[in-house]
């Protein structure tokens, strides 16, 4: 592998992203599925070495992907997660050796739909995974149809796989997954003032994660605890 291959690869996961904590119900026929696929358990019927997740921003998408990577380790096989917004700038040959990792994982393949060389690159890195028996899970924000990647065996390596779609939460899942990574930091929210940061920030739960992340280190900083007064401070910033 290329020296700029080994740099961009040193990429370090989110220890807060596993499936424990992803609190869905809507989705757990999926997390299931990303478990018995990670483990090599998928029936011999549907057998497949790609797994192709697809919804719009902020259903948690990366969160699984994170989570997946997680899961191989956990079972001592080897791992990669990496995200097409930040392959897109460097050379294919980043791709080059990846074939000898148990499990390989891909975000936001919709960000390469206009790069062609980047599509061969991936198709091709997708025959020398399955050459080895190794496995990809790919995520993007669209079916494998209205992708629009303009490689057709690309298109259709990804439909051969496991496709399924990741539905957005409702709001009372959005409430514990919320609240359950709070706890994983050791913060306690109150059932109010999650319901006061729904009414003042955007209910994507991207954007509720990261503004979690703002109030912790505010909280550590002045020593206090999340409640409605002291989100309205920080708020006020």
């Amino acid at each position: 592998m290329s020296k700029v291959a080994q740099l961009a690869l040193s990429v370090q996961l989110p220890d807060d992203e596993t499936f424990d904590s992803y609190q869905s119900t809507t989705n757990q026929t999926i997390v299931d599925q990303l478990k018995q696929f990670v483990k090599g358990c998928a029936s011999a019927v549907n057998a497949s070495n790609c797994f192709y997740l697809f919804g719009v921003n902020g259903v948690g998408k990366s969160h699984l992907l994170h989570a997946s990577s997680a899961y191989a380790e956990t079972l001592n096989k080897t791992s990669l997660c990496l995200s097409f917004t930040e392959l897109k700038d460097l050379s294919v040959e980043v791709l080059d050796g990846l074939e000898h990792i148990d499990l390989v994982c891909l975000d936001d393949i919709d960000v390469i739909a206009g790069n062609k060389q980047w599509q061969q690159a991936i198709f091709d890195l997708y025959n020398r995974l399955v050459e080895q028996n190794k496995l990809l899970i790919i995520t993007g924000n669209q079916s494998t149809t209205q992708l629009g990647i303009s490689l057709p065996d690309l298109v259709s390596r990804l439909s051969w796989g496991f496709v399924e779609q990741v539905k957005l939460l409702n709001d009372e899942e959005k409430v514990v997954a919320l609240q359950f990574r709070a706890q994983q930091r050791g913060l306690h929210l109150s059932d109010d003032v999650v319901k006061f940061l729904f009414n003042r920030l955007s209910r994507d739960m991207s954007s509720l994660i990261q503004s979690l992340d703002v109030l912790d280190k505010a909280s550590i900083r002045e020593q206090r605890k999340i409640t409605i007064p002291f989100i309205k401070d920080i708020l006020a910033q």
